[in-house]
């Protein structure tokens, strides 16, 4: 499997580090691989067959042949209209990396790289391609950084971190400490190097297993060790070489179908593991791997570059041992592998063996010439390498991550200065509520005191009491009409908030943003319950009962059928246990309904999740009795007393932090005893509660 992601930057740095990249066209393997393992969920292609093509010509690109799988690719893409953005990046990208890569024409591949980033146009598709964003700037970074424009280059690869680091897999996050493993070798930093390859090892194990990712880790493996090996710091360079070996080794069956490529990748680790020998001066190992290095290396298709480099290697050690012929026989091989395979440093190191070879045979004037080839060479070298080497890098990424904290900041500001109007609005709009509340409370207050006072004189003054009676009658009446009132006054405005979060929580804000809405929509939702239930303690005084003969068990199944969606949000069960033959009652159906679903919601509520919860109706004499039995958190001692009061203390939130106001079971009190039955409960905090509702028969 193929996808779009990762390209290497390796043909910016040539020859020093060795790298296991055998040719330019595996480096898309790494992108190919993106486009058709990580298509989004849930998305069908606009033109699935179009992805065929694509695979098609990337199978033909990975098989040497980048002109033809070009050629192909822009032949059919023009018959597709609409495609859908994957498809759009794969197209881009393999453009990009062949121009990049085969033609060497930067200014095409910029124009693929951009193309790429403009496909990420909305903050939707930047969240949700972060991948394939955060890739489109490394992409742009490659081309920046091949022109020497190592500044910009870093601001991109810095831009490209900042995406990366959003996803929750760090596998895009590797590319960007490869690249600043790669440059931190150029400059020859070596220690900060390592660092940077032992990241993105880490980094890169987080990506699916694909023969791109294992090539790419056992590479890193391996620049680990040459770093080290820079830093004689020799046990730890043998101990990564060997890690990259064994790692070949143990996927070679997965991946036997490359093996040209393993055994390449096996050649390169052979030719920076002969520099620890050399170094010891154990010429006897050294040669064996060197030899087999460039054996490996030499094949058709293989690394010649990096056979080059080994046969060189192996051209020092005949010159230290005095072996002329076989340093003569071998420096003519190589200069033939040259003349087909270029390689700038290699040319430069063979004219420097050249040159010692004929001076050791006392040709010093052709040795002359020989050595200054070579240092001409080595100044081209360095020159091409002084505008990297100068630049500072550590300095550039440091201003960048603090131009990057200071605009977070500001966001941060912004961010918090929104909050803050927010909450004040939503504070003023509940200190009104509050306000309202406490003198409606204080009202109700004053009115329970003057009627106590007037009952206290209902023995002696028979026409005051009344007279008092009527005044209780007008104050209760003016307090439901002011409840009602305020209540219905409220719901407007709060209504009005409820349904415009419920737009907000639609649009684009940050994580932070969307729970403040979330917060007023929440607490919006909750106001609105409170005033319908102050709505309906006003409509349950005064209103006049609508009476029809109703049959029990249909009620009642209605009710449990209405809540079981209600109960599966916590993983309850209601199980309904209903009377053999139907009885009908004469009840006002609306009202025993509104009782029966607030028994069974109040046990929803205050029971925990997956419970139990059994409804049964029993058919007595002259009445019939409904139980609501739930195994919640049940009700203490000292709230027993009071959970049938208006405005009772004794509410409490439901197990998931369900909202109580406290009014509920005092309308179903009212509604029952309107009704000539009974409401009361058993309850306890082990076994929970046990509701009663008992309604009498109707009369023949």
């Amino acid at each position: 499997m193929v996808s779009y992601k990762n390209k290497s930057i390796l043909t910016l740095f040539p020859c020093p580090l060795r790298l296991n990249v055998l040719f330019i066209f595996v480096t898309v393997l790494w992108g190919s691989f993106f486009f058709s393992c990580n298509r989004p969920s849930g998305t069908a292609p606009v033109h699935s067959d179009y992805n065929k093509i694509l695979d098609s010509a990337i199978h033909t690109y990975d098989h040497r042949k980048p002109q033809k799988a070009i050629s192909y690719l822009d032949s059919l893409t023009p018959r597709y209209k609409e495609l859908e953005t994957l498809q759009k990046f794969g197209y881009y990208d393999l453009n990009c990396n062949y121009f990049f890569h085969v033609k060497k024409d930067n200014n095409k591949s910029m124009l693929y790289a951009d193309s790429m980033m403009n496909l990420f146009d909305t903050p939707d598709k930047k969240l949700k391609y972060l991948s394939q964003y955060g890739f489109s700037y490394f992409a742009k970074g490659d081309v920046l950084f091949a022109e020497n424009k190592y500044n910009e280059a870093y601001q991109y690869f810095y831009q490209g971190k900042l995406i990366a680091k959003k996803d929750v897999n760090d596998c895009t996050l590797s590319d960007y400490s490869y690249r600043m493993g790669m440059i931190m070798y150029k400059q020859e930093h070596f220690g900060l190097a390592a660092a940077n390859f032992k990241s993105s090892s880490n980094e890169t194990a987080t990506c699916d297993l694909t023969f791109k990712s294992f090539y790419r880790r056992q590479e890193l493996f391996d620049n680990t060790g040459l770093c080290y090996t820079k830093i004689n710091q020799d046990d730890s360079a043998m101990v990564y070489f060997k890690k990259a070996l064994d790692f070949i080794n143990m996927k070679s069956e997965r991946f036997k179908e490359q093996k040209d490529f393993l055994d390449a990748a096996r050649g390169v680790v052979y030719g920076n593991e002969a520099n620890l020998y050399i170094k010891n001066g154990n010429y006897r190992i050294a040669k064996q791997l060197l030899k087999m290095s460039s054996t490996i290396n030499l094949l058709k298709g293989h690394d010649n570059r990096d056979a080059e480099l080994s046969e060189l290697k192996l051209a020092h050690i005949y010159y230290q041992a005095g072996e002329t012929d076989s340093l003569f026989n071998l420096l003519v091989t190589i200069r033939k592998q040259l003349d087909s395979v270029k390689n700038q440093e290699a040319d430069a190191d063979w004219n420097l063996m050249m040159s010692n070879y004929l001076a050791k045979k006392t040709d010093h004037k052709t040795a002359l010439a020989y050595f200054i080839k070579y240092d001409a060479l080595k100044d081209s070298i360095a020159n091409r390498d002084k505008g990297l080497k100068e630049a500072d890098i550590t300095q550039q990424i440091r201003r960048l991550e603090k131009d990057n904290e200071f605009d977070t900041l500001k966001k941060n500001s912004q961010q918090k200065d929104f909050y803050l109007k927010i909450a004040s609005v939503f504070g003023m709009m509940l200190l009104i509520i509050f306000l309202l509340i406490l003198v409606n409370w204080r009202k109700s207050k004053r009115n329970i005191k003057t009627l106590a006072s007037l009952n206290h004189q209902i023995n002696d003054q028979n026409y005051t009491l009344e007279h008092a009676l009527d005044e209780v009658k007008l104050s209760s009446q003016e307090k439901d009409r002011i409840l009602r009132t305020v209540a219905h006054d409220l719901r407007n405005p709060i209504g009005g908030i409820a349904a415009l979060t419920n737009v907000m929580a639609d649009e684009d804000y940050t994580d932070e943003q969307k729970e403040f809405i979330n917060l007023i929509k929440e607490t919006s939702k909750n106001s609105l319950e409170l005033i319908n239930e102050l709505l309906e303690v006003t409509n349950s005084t005064s209103a006049v009962l609508n009476k029809e003969i109703v049959e029990i068990n249909s009620l009642l199944s209605h009710s449990v059928e209405l809540l079981r969606f209600k109960a599966k949000e916590k993983g309850q069960v209601i199980k309904l246990e209903l009377l053999d033959k139907a009885v009908e009652l004469f009840i006002s159906r609306e009202k025993i309904w509104r009782v029966i679903s607030n028994l069974i919601s109040n046990a929803i509520k205050f029971s925990p999740n997956a419970a139990v919860i059994d409804v049964k109706i029993t058919n007595g004499d002259n009445e019939i009795e409904i139980t609501v039995k739930d195994p919640g958190i049940g009700i203490p001692e000292n709230l027993k007393t009071k959970v049938f009061n208006m405005f009772t203390e004794a509410k409490r939130p439901g197990t998931a932090g369900e909202k109580s106001f406290g009014l509920g079971l005092s309308i179903s009190r009212q509604i029952v005893e309107n009704h000539d039955g009974k409401l009361w409960f058993e309850s306890d905090t082990k076994s929970g509660t046990t509701f009663y509702l008992r309604l009498p028969k109707r009369g023949e």
